[in-house]
C-alpha cells in the first residue's frame, strides 16, 4: 500500500497516508483516520494489517501523547468489508486467519499505552463498532449509530470482541447487542454505555481531539501504567503480570516526570511532562 508523508517546514512529521487511512499529528495528538467513505469505512484486510502497525508505531513514537480513531465522510465504521469475503474469508480455515488478524489489530488498539479515543459519527457497525469499544474512550455525536449484526449474517463473533463488549455494558446489554443485530441510536447507546461521552452540538471528531489535547498534558508513564494495571485487574492477569506492573511504576518513580511533577506542584505552575 502506497505511504505518502508531508511535512512541515521545519521537518516536523504531519501526515501519512496508507491509502485506505490517514494518520495524521497535531500538538501530540494522532488522529487515524479510516478513509474509505464510499463504503462507510469498511475494512479490508490489509486494511486490518494496517490498522495493527499504525497502533503499534504510535503508541511508542516520541511527541504522541493520545490518539483519537475515526472516519471519513460523516461515519466511523461500517465494520468488515463483507465485498471481500469471498475471497479472503470463504472458509473455516481462512476465516481462523482473517479473525487472527482483524484480533491482532483489535489487541493493538486495545493495548497501546497512549490514551485511545474513537469519534463517532454516523455508522459503527460490526468491526467498526469492536475497533470503537477497542478504545479507552467513545464520544459520539447526534448522527451516530451503533451495532453488530452478526446473527443476521450467520457470524459467531470471537471471545476478544465479546470480552471488549461484555465489559463496556454488561451482560443483558451484551446479549441486546448481539441477539438483535440492529443500530442502535445515540440515547440508546449512551443508555448502554457503548458511548461514554457526547459531543453536545458539535461533531464527534472535534469533541474528541479537544479531549485528546486535555490528556496529552498528563504524564505518559503515569497514563501508561494506569492502563496496563486497569487492563491486567480487568482480564484477571494481575498476579501473572506482577513484575511487569512493578516494573512500570518504579519506572515512573525514577523518572524525570516524577521529579517535574513534584516541582510543578510546589511552583503551583503547570508541568511540562517529557515522557521519560
Amino acid at each position: 500500500m502506497d505511504i505518502l508523508a508531508t511535512r512541515e517546514p521545519k521537518g516536523n512529521f504531519v501526515a501519512e497516508s496508507r491509502q485506505d487511512i490517514i494518520v495524521s499529528e497535531a500538538a501530540g495528538v494522532a488522529t487515524v483516520t479510516l478513509n474509505r467513505p464510499a463504503k462507510r469505512n469498511a475494512v479490508s484486510l490489509a486494511m486490518w494489517r494496517d490498522l495493527a502497525r499504525i497502533f503499534a508505531d504510535l503508541g511508542t513514537r516520541d511527541g504522541v501523547r493520545a490518539l483519537v480513531l475515526t472516519g471519513a465522510g460523516g461515519n466511523f465504521c461500517a465494520g468488515a468489508d463483507i465485498s471481500e469475503f469471498a475471497t479472503v474469508r470463504a472458509d473455516a480455515a481462512m476465516g481462523e486467519v482473517y479473525e487472527a488478524t482483524a484480533d491482532a489489530a483489535t489487541r493493538a488498539i486495545r493495548d497501546c499505552p497512549r490514551p485511545t479515543i474513537a469519534a463517532v459519527s454516523g455508522y459503527a457497525m460490526g468491526g467498526g463498532c469492536g475497533v470503537a469499544l477497542a478504545c479507552d474512550f467513545r464520544i459520539a455525536d447526534a448522527t451516530a449509530r451503533m451495532g453488530i449484526p452478526a446473527a443476521r449474517l450467520g457470524i459467531i463473533y470471537g471471545p476478544l470482541d465479546c470480552d471488549l463488549l461484555l465489559r463496556q455494558v454488561g451482560l443483558a446489554c451484551a446479549k441486546r447487542v448481539l441477539y438483535s443485530a440492529r443500530a442502535f441510536e445515540l440515547a440508546e447507546c449512551r443508555e448502554m454505555g457503548l458511548v461514554d461521552m457526547v459531543a453536545g452540538e458539535g461533531n464527534a471528531l472535534d469533541a474528541a481531539q479537544a479531549y485528546a489535547a486535555q490528556l496529552s498534558g498528563n504524564a505518559p508513564l503515569s497514563i501508561a501504567g494506569a492502563k496496563l494495571v486497569l487492563e491486567a485487574l480487568a482480564t484477571g492477569t494481575a498476579a501473572a503480570r506482577a513484575h511487569e506492573i512493578e516494573a512500570v511504576i518504579a519506572r515512573a518513580m525514577d523518572s524525570a516526570d516524577y521529579r517535574e511533577g513534584a516541582r510543578a506542584f510546589i511552583e503551583k505552575r503547570a508541568p511540562r511532562f517529557t515522557g521519560h
